[in-house]
């Protein structure tokens, strides 16, 4: 197979996952959402209203898509792209197992996280070309969050870089492999606890979930910088968000929880072969948790939201890394 079809092969692989990932977690946030709420959520469409998101999507791709006469027309247009090709690009370097890559990236942390700080300024754009007030905080907001937080989520992921000597994806799983005192699974979310602690907090940050949904604030801002928008350019904004979840979790589940890696079982040939379904699996229950922590807490204010970025987690990140390399260098000696 020639490498240009090969590589537009795993693309289209990555736009798949990425599409139907947008499909299930929306109907899984709803379903999850309406447990927590004592709700009953999609009943209706298909059985058990699993077909209620497909009936969305219908809904979007047929409704009109316009734009308000005082907006930025480039401006506007362009920003559910910068908002959505990041979110896409953040699927290439991942590692469903050893032989399941859209990608190989010697970098692959590093250009998940540089791809994800592209999305604010998207959103920034989102919210100044709409020409609304509510879109331009909720865009203001996003980028003063994302910035904050971004810091603290960098550093929480050097420690299992340092351990594992790479940023390679699948380098990172590998140094995962085997136990310690012959019972503990070696991941390194054990020695890393601070680390994974900062990261889940940081990422739920990032992919703006409640207690840090301030881009939107469905109660303050209406939709926050998506509200001008219709039809797909909407659905792309939130498909996005979405996607952005799948990202981060993975990424965390990566980096802490062993991957594609099945406890006491990562050389055996049958748990290596069921890799893929291992990985899924471990990323949607971080996904999961992230939608219990939405549904469960409310939301923080705008300056209390920046003040423990500033103030709390980005002091205890640079303390922790510290640490971590202090560790390494006393163990390595």
């Amino acid at each position: 197979m020639s490498p240009l079809l090969q590589a537009l092969l795993r693309t289209l692989a990555a736009v798949a996952l990425l599409l139907v990932n947008g499909v299930v977690l929306i109907l899984m946030l709803r379903k999850v959402l309406a447990r927590l709420h004592l709700r009953l959520g999609p009943t209706r469409v298909g059985p058990w209203g699993v077909l209620q998101t497909v009936a969305d999507v219908f809904k979007l791709l047929t409704k009109e898509d316009f734009r308000p006469s005082g907006a930025d027309k480039w401006l506007f247009r362009l920003a559910p792209v910068l908002v959505f090709v990041p979110s896409f690009m953040a699927y290439l370097p991942l590692a469903l197992s050893d032989t399941w890559r859209f990608s190989d990236l010697d970098t692959g942390v590093l250009f998940v996280l540089a791809a994800g700080s592209l999305v604010p300024i998207g959103i920034l754009m989102a919210g100044w070309g709409s020409n609304a007030k509510w879109s331009l905080l909720g865009g203001l907001r996003a980028a003063g969050q994302q910035i904050a937080y971004e810091i603290p989520l960098m550093l929480s992921v050097l420690g299992p870089v340092m351990f594992a000597g790479s940023l390679n994806v699948a380098a990172i799983v590998n140094a995962q492999r085997g136990v310690w005192l012959g019972v503990i699974p070696r991941w390194f979310v054990l020695p890393q606890l601070v680390g994974f602690v900062i990261f889940a907090i940081a990422g739920q940050a990032e992919t703006s979930q409640t207690p840090f949904d301030m881009s939107e604030a469905e109660s303050e801002l209406i939709t926050g910088f998506a509200n001008e928008y219709s039809g797909m350019r909407f659905g792309f904004m939130f498909l996005a968000e979405f996607s952005n979840m799948f990202v981060v979790s993975a990424l965390g589940v990566t980096l802490f929880f062993g991957g594609w890696l099945v406890p006491w079982a990562d050389r055996n040939p049958l748990a290596l072969a069921l890799g893929p379904a291992v990985f899924m699996l471990k990323t949607y229950l971080g996904i999961a948790v992230m939608m219990w922590v939405r549904g469960t807490l409310p939301r923080v204010r705008v300056d209390q939201l920046l003040a423990f970025s500033w103030k709390t987690l980005i002091p205890v990140s640079l303390a922790w890394t510290v640490l971590s390399a202090l560790v390494m260098r006393a163990v390595n000696l």
